[in-house]
């Protein structure tokens, strides 16, 4: 996924053919590569930030909120600020 875009749980799931979006969420949760392999570019279908490191508030969540914003994209609220416009379908 490029920078400056976000996708959901849901869209990576359907796109790998799975049928839970939480079971992207579990595999991303231990992805060992962080941040080189964006998984802190996925989020819930709602635009809010979801989880990372598996967490869902705190040290880590701040830490998706600034790799997202060093990227371009604008959180407010721990929600994606302009959602429907940098999604992205797979």
């Amino acid at each position: 996924m490029p920078k400056g875009r976000v996708t959901t749980y849901k869209r990576l799931a359907e796109a790998l053919g799975v049928k839970s979006s939480q079971a992207v969420g579990q595999a991303l949760k231990v992805n060992p590569y962080a941040p080189r392999v964006p998984c802190h570019r996925v989020v819930a279908s709602d635009g809010t930030i979801g989880g990372f490191f598996g967490q869902t508030e705190g040290k880590e969540i701040q830490r998706k909120i600034k790799l997202l914003a060093s990227e371009g994209v604008e959180v407010e609220g721990n929600k994606i600020k302009d959602f429907a416009k940098i999604s992205y379908l797979f």
